[in-house]
């Protein structure tokens, strides 16, 4: 067990203001691997203060400057990615060739795109007799969760500081050691003092604090649906901007005339991708009504290949564990067809659930509308493209989505009435350029690519 003191404030790592501690736990064998201190508002304070002092001098930085700058951050990240990927499979608990492929190499991939943006994007524009100026939103207050820890944390700081604004960051409770990774490479990359600040912590205690405090001018927040609520609330008492990425319900949308076989594997994959902890997972299948005892044998053959321990990983936590098994002992109890996995411990240790497929589910029930955030599917029939159209806009979340079927016009023009941030279409490839974000309760505002900076601008016309 090793631990770590001190925050990383104004460009040093400085001792916390509080003598407690939070105990990382390796979620695939239950034991403490390390502590960090648990920040107090006088932690976060400190940084923010940081933050304001630093502004003026990045804000005014060059734009071609703050590119290099995040181009060394990112080979300062990639110099670290084997480190980057083992972390996050200790503390995370994701298997490490996953780990290695998108935890490590993902970020470095984002960070990547924002050193370019940041030197090619027009920061002014004329309309008119106006001069338009894109200019930095101010201190950012980043919050980011645990399912892809560095990922969230990249998507966040690297279009802040491509902007010119100053970030605190406060990662989750339960995966600090790669942030502390991060800190480690932005003080590498040589970024002014102050630029970037972290404060591990709680959520109610340093979290709060940050998107509370007065001089933080925007919170970007990633997690779930109930605390983004907390956060806007908060956020609008003091008419301060948020970007929210929270939860969702996606629906993989399987028409008739699509290949059977590989959009199940496909789904079923995706489900179980980091072991169902991705907020965009679709974890809705909608098969027509003539193929669906087809596609149930298939999914449930695939389910079957993802062994715990071995193909997929624990979940993050025992609160996880338990919430998890929860939500497929009343997938029993509301009468869905448990056709592979269920709530029994499939391992003697560690946070394991069992990849789980259920058939027979209906749209009222609780595991088609609620966001489990495991590696469980729910398989739902419909009788054509119309009632299809209804099961997948039938909920609160519109973050993400699949439609497959046997040309792209005929998937692209079912997605074009989807209720739905970004959908997948024949199972094409994620794209870290396009935006990413969500309707509805799934969030406000959008991240990765051009969009995510527009989020840390604001706006100001020169008329003359």
């Amino acid at each position: 067990m090793k631990p770590h003191d001190g925050m990383y404030i104004d460009g040093e790592w400085r001792p916390a203001a509080g003598t407690e501690t939070i105990a990382v736990v390796n979620p695939a064998d239950e034991q403490v691997i390390a502590t960090v201190p648990a920040g107090t508002a006088e932690d976060v304070d400190a940084a923010v203060r940081a933050a304001r002092a630093a502004l003026p001098g990045w804000a005014a930085t060059p734009p071609a400057e703050r590119a290099a700058r995040i181009a060394a951050l990112r080979d300062a990240l990639a110099a670290r990615r084997d480190e980057i990927a083992e972390t996050v499979t200790a503390e995370l608990g994701a298997p490490l060739p996953f780990s290695q492929l998108v935890h490590a190499r993902l970020p470095i991939a984002v960070a990547g795109s924002y050193a370019e943006l940041a030197a090619t994007h027009s920061f002014e524009e004329r309309i008119g007799n106006s001069t338009v100026f894109h200019e930095p939103v101010g201190v950012v207050g980043a919050i980011t969760p645990w399912n892809y820890p560095l990922h969230q944390i990249v998507a966040k700081v690297a279009p802040a500081f491509a902007a010119g604004c100053t970030v605190v960051l406060k990662p989750a409770e339960d995966t600090p050691l790669v942030a502390r990774l991060f800190a480690e490479a932005v003080h590498e990359a040589g970024l002014p003092a102050g630029v970037f600040n972290l404060v591990t912590g709680l959520g109610p205690v340093a979290g709060q604090a940050l998107a509370a405090h007065e001089d933080v001018d925007l919170v970007s927040f990633t997690g779930s649906t109930a605390v983004g609520r907390q956060i806007a609330a908060t956020a609008g008492g003091a008419v301060k901007r948020v970007a929210l990425e929270l939860g969702g319900k996606s629906a993989n949308v399987i028409l008739p005339s699509a290949d059977l076989a590989k959009a199940v594997g496909v789904g079923v994959a995706n489900v179980m991708s980091n072991t169902g902890q991705t907020c965009s997972a679709w974890t809705r299948m909608l098969v027509h009504r003539d193929r669906y005892e087809e596609a149930v044998a298939l999914a449930a053959a695939a389910a079957a290949k993802y062994v715990p321990g071995e193909r997929i990983g624990p979940v993050v936590n025992a609160k996880q564990r338990d919430r998890v098994r929860g939500y497929i002992a009343k997938g029993v109890e509301e009468g869905a067809r448990l056709v592979a996995g269920g709530a029994d411990a499939p391992r003697p240790e560690g946070y394991y659930v069992s990849p789980t497929v259920f058939a027979d589910v209906t749209p009222d029930m609780t595991i088609a509308r609620e966001e489990i955030f495991g590696p469980v599917l729910s398989i739902l029939a419909y009788e054509d493209e119309d009632d299809a159209l209804r099961i997948a806009n039938d909920t609160v979340y519109g973050l993400a989505g699949a439609v497959w079927a046997g040309d792209d016009a005929e998937a692209v023009a079912f997605a074009r009435r989807m209720d739905t941030g970004q959908v997948d279409i024949n199972g094409g490839r994620f794209n870290p350029l396009a935006p990413f974000g969500g309707y509805k309760q799934s969030g406000v505002g959008r991240e990765l690519g051009p969009h995510g900076l527009a989020e840390y601008l604001q706006t100001k016309s020169l008329q003359f």
